[in-house]
């Protein structure tokens, strides 16, 4: 029997704890997709609570305390921040075989140095250990980045941001980059609440008034322009599906007029619209050296009971069960055919899409840039042990797992960093294993280069961030 999250914590092998240890877990850290305030890094902010810095924002954690009956005052509630951990405490013995189990005793070790499984019984005891750590230097913002040696963090920002933060923390002179990333999903969901105020921030953006599609792609670009002079590398789309056009003859000034003042829009007429900002969009990632990412098939805010009572974005998003194949690939082949694809990651949500979207990607590398299609790594509900695996063994199959990016957090918590040694010890178990049954050969400094080369360096080559 091992001990819990010792030294070789899932490493099965020898093989296997020689490649983490030699050549995976000393590496720093390419974060390329996070939702962490750029704020709270600029500041170097230091937090007065351990329910400040890992519960807040947490919908992992507030889906499982939900799960087990804790009341929502405790959760996004008004609860004092003590009254919040203690109930989360009292959850965490709960989620055994949950990802949450480990994650959660993972970064109590690696930030704190608590070895004590979290319970009732030594909540206040950890609670108040853990705040007075984080009344320390070390464990500001910056230093709880520096401390899992992250270099490269990309926020995940709007178009219409102006990223003052970014601009406050590169003048700081900071090693640590931190990247904004263009996330204009609020100015392509025509139908939503959201459309009208994101326009009229972008057209305050821009100084002027958008009258037209064309004035409205032009508005888009400018920001583009303005990432791009800040050392964005990277957009992102959180979208349900992708978009088929229409072959009828759409007059795109009246749909943009339409949903800017509030009408109601046809359908097809939306999608044609959607579809043809992608494709622009797409073309100015391809000219400015950006890499695309697609994250695709959520079905967010399912609990309109939760959404009126706290808002969104608080833990009621699902996997959702679309058609995806068709319209991706008809947008990635449409960019092609004009050499304006630029590097594109793909993200799955549904399991059941994982090799249709490993396939896809592999339909559209151009011979030229190594790994330019890019499967990502298993996304949400997906980053968890056997997610990982699966993504691992189908990316393997299907397509050239040595040129993978690897992995990211995805998280908006300073204390998710330990996700990163997560994936990087289940990649060398696997290796491992499959060196004892005789699949992979055992040669030392070839796995060694697959694995760090994944667990770092093909990141830092494929986004070619420029200090």
């Amino acid at each position: 029997m091992k001990p819990f999250l010792d030294h070789n914590f899932l490493l099965q092998s020898d093989i296997a704890i020689k490649l983490y240890h030699q050549y995976a877990k000393d590496l720093p850290i390419i974060d390329y997709h996070n939702h962490l305030p750029p704020e709270e890094i600029s500041s170097d902010k230091q937090y007065q609570t351990i329910t400040e810095v890992w519960l807040k924002g947490d919908h992992y954690k507030w889906r499982a305390m939900r799960a087990h009956g804790i009341d929502e005052k405790y959760i996004t509630g008004d609860a004092t921040d003590k009254e919040k951990f203690l109930m989360w405490a009292d959850t965490v013995p709960y989620t055994l075989r949950n990802p949450l189990y480990h994650w959660t005793h993972l970064e109590l070790q690696r930030y704190f140095g608590i070895k004590e499984l979290l319970s009732p019984a030594n909540a206040e005891d950890i609670y108040l250990e853990c705040n007075r750590q984080l009344s320390q230097e070390s464990h500001s913002a910056l230093g709880l980045l520096h401390q899992m040696k992250v270099e490269v963090v990309c926020t995940t920002d709007s178009p219409t941001d102006d990223l003052s933060s970014h601009k406050a923390h590169l003048a700081s002179k900071s090693p640590l980059q931190m990247l904004p990333t263009f996330r204009p999903d609020k100015l392509i969901q025509l139908e939503s609440d959201n459309f009208q105020i994101e326009l009229s921030k972008l057209e305050r953006c821009i100084g002027s008034e958008i009258t037209s599609y064309d004035s409205f792609i032009a508005g888009l670009e400018a920001r583009v322009d303005y990432f791009d002079s800040l050392g964005c590398k990277l957009a992102d789309h959180g979208l349900n599906h992708l978009y088929i056009a229409s072959s009828d003859k759409i007059n795109l000034d009246q749909v943009l007029l339409d949903a800017k003042q509030g009408r109601m829009i046809d359908p097809v007429a939306s999608d044609t619209f959607k579809r043809s900002v992608l494709n622009h969009l797409g073309e100015c990632y391809a000219q400015r050296d950006w890499t695309m990412q697609l994250h695709l098939g959520a079905i967010r805010n399912n609990n309109d009971r939760l959404q009126q009572l706290v808002g969104a974005d608080i833990g009621c998003d699902s996997i959702g069960d679309y058609n995806q194949m068709e319209a991706l690939a008809s947008y990635l082949n449409e960019l092609d055919a004009k050499q304006s694809l630029p590097k594109t990651i793909l993200y799955n949500l549904n399991p059941r899409d994982n090799a249709a979207f490993a396939a896809m990607a592999g339909n559209f590398n151009d011979g030229i840039t190594q790994g330019k299609m890019q499967w990502g790594s298993a996304w949400w509900f997906l980053d968890q042990k056997d997610g990982i695996e699966k993504q691992l063994d189908t990316l393997s199959n299907l397509g050239l797992l040595s040129h993978f990016v690897g992995m990211l957090t995805d998280s908006r918590s300073f204390l998710s960093f330990p996700r990163h040694e997560y994936f990087r010890r289940i990649l060398c178990n696997l290796i491992g294993n499959d060196v004892i049954n005789g699949e992979l050969p055992y040669d030392e400094d070839l796995l060694g280069t697959f694995v760090s080369n994944i667990c770092y360096y093909n990141s830092k080559k494929y986004f070619n961030f420029n200090h």
